[in-house]
């Protein structure tokens, strides 16, 4: 008994561990336009921008390595005294590189397809496969534990009683995943509620967001910044060096 006690709480360990790694959204600070360096004016709009190009910033930001997933976040401030309602026009706003590359906008839709095809997205531990990694390390320890107390073969038992609880895991993991929301519309609800695009700021606002450039731009020299008042649809242009 003392043995299977022991087992136990092996088991509740590893239920633990696995359990620990999930996605939840991260709270982002941010301070006024000319609080930042590279503040710029234009139409009676402050912006002030800055690039999370550590791996550390942009996982304290978002929850997750999100840089390693192949994206490049740029958070924007934006102190609408326009008088108008503005809104930031992506497909003419770009990444400079040191080289003069110019690096487009990735679009929301295309930043969630990258995260969920990188590494990242398996880190943070689907719901099946956490359940089956639990079924199958506690049906390992605890055939173990019948097998030690009944005298039958330790591997064997061991053996048994792992594929029995993998079974059970992956169909426990699988039901959680079905009766709550799925990762992939976590982090895209997460990206668009952070991004700036598609989004109006009305006059006398103080708005902040990303935008999300490709992570194969190795450096980061300037961001072209072009937004539009709706009312009149005159557009400026702004470059803000990072």
């Amino acid at each position: 008994m003392k043995i299977i006690r022991i087992l136990m709480a092996l088991v509740l360990m590893t239920v633990q561990v696995a359990g620990c790694t999930s996605y939840k959204s991260q709270y982002v600070s941010f301070r006024p336009p000319e609080a930042y360096a590279n503040k710029q004016e234009a139409g009676g709009v402050s912006i002030g921008a800055e690039g999370y190009l550590g791996a550390d910033e942009a996982k304290e930001a978002f929850g997750f390595d999100i840089k390693a997933t192949g994206l490049i976040p740029f958070q924007l401030v934006m102190n609408n005294k326009s008088g108008k309602t503005i809104q930031i026009v992506t497909d003419q706003t770009f990444l400079l590189d040191a080289e003069g590359n110019y690096w487009p906008v990735v679009p929301n839709q295309v930043a969630v397809n990258r995260i969920e095809k990188s590494t990242q997205l398996a880190a943070l531990g689907k719901g099946a496969g956490a359940g089956a990694l639990w079924g199958a390390a506690g049906g390992a320890i605890l055939g173990a534990a019948i097998g030690i107390a009944s005298g039958q073969n330790v591997g064997k038992a061991a053996g048994a009683g792992a594929a029995l609880g993998g079974a059970g895991g992956a169909i426990l993991g699988t039901g959680k995943e079905a009766v709550s929301t799925d990762r992939p519309t976590q982090i895209l609800n997460d990206i668009r509620s952070k991004g700036l695009e598609n989004k109006t700021i009305p006059q006398d606002h103080l708005a902040n967001g990303f935008l999300f450039f490709p992570g194969e731009a190795k450096t980061a020299k300037s961001l072209k910044l072009q937004f539009k008042e709706l009312e009149s649809g005159k557009v400026f242009n702004v470059n803000l060096y990072l």
